[in-house]
């Protein structure tokens, strides 16, 4: 983890993920820096963030960070508790949910995913991942899609081998043409900064830089020709108060 002056570069990533939630929204949130994201905002800005776990929570109201899906704090603190196949059926499939979560093991210039293979074809792969999980239909259904992953070369890269979740598929109009209901991923939060879709190309451009980082290191740490803006935004640092209410909530985790 990359220590910055006060804070990790994880804690910068989070903070931000946080920032991009809004009060009252609907959040399918997945465990890691999603979950510490979606919680921090809940603790601080958002009081109304309705968050809700594949595991069949809704509306649930953790006062730590689970350690799982299924941890049990989750269902102690949730205003429902319903089946799985429920969750994706009459919550996430007909565009219920706000925004999603995802991590990548892979991410491309058009912000589809993969978590499924990495070499070698799907019958021999090289490297074979976890798998898609409930992933494929957040990336299809959710209003928008925020992705969290750090930044290196293995990572972002020219095109995906496999893709395991639509970002925008090979470029403007794929989405409508397979009949996905969300926008798409709509951030890609790393720990260099934001990147955010193209009106026009659909290709992910670093619109926001953190703290101290210059675009060269964008440009070294990204598998394709990545277009960065003329004037990044620059990324305010995490707030003593947004740190003290995120370590609060890892403090009460010793798990997490």
């Amino acid at each position: 983890m990359t220590s910055m002056t006060g804070y990790t570069a994880d804690e910068m990533m989070t903070v931000t993920a946080a920032r991009a939630l809004a009060d009252g929204m609907t959040c399918f949130v997945g465990i890691g820096l999603p979950s510490a994201a979606a919680n921090l905002a809940r603790a601080t800005h958002a009081p109304h963030l309705v968050l809700i776990y594949e595991s069949g929570t809704i509306g649930a109201k953790p006062d730590r960070l689970p350690l799982s899906i299924g941890d049990g704090i989750l269902a102690q603190t949730a205003d429902a508790v319903i089946s799985v196949p429920e969750i994706f059926n009459y919550w996430l499939q007909p565009g219920r949910i706000d925004v999603g979560f995802l991590g990548a093991a892979q991410i491309d210039k058009h912000g589809n995913i993969n978590s499924t293979i990495v070499g070698g074809d799907y019958a021999r792969p090289q490297v074979r991942l976890p798998g898609a999980g409930g992933a494929p239909e957040i990336a299809a259904s959710c209003t928008e899609v925020i992705v969290i992953v750090r930044q290196t070369p293995r990572t972002f890269v020219e095109k995906v081998d496999f893709i395991t979740s639509v970002g925008y598929g090979a470029g403007p109009g794929d989405r409508e043409r397979l009949g996905l209901r969300g926008r798409g991923p709509q951030r890609i939060i790393t720990d260099l900064g934001v990147l955010t879709p193209d009106p026009r190309t659909c290709e992910f451009t670093m619109t926001a830089l953190f703290p101290g980082v210059a675009a060269e290191t964008v440009s070294q740490r990204t598998g394709w020709d990545v277009a960065i803006a003329a004037a990044p935004q620059a990324v305010p640092p995490p707030s003593p108060a947004e740190l003290a209410a995120l370590r609060d909530l890892r403090a009460a985790s010793p798990g997490v």
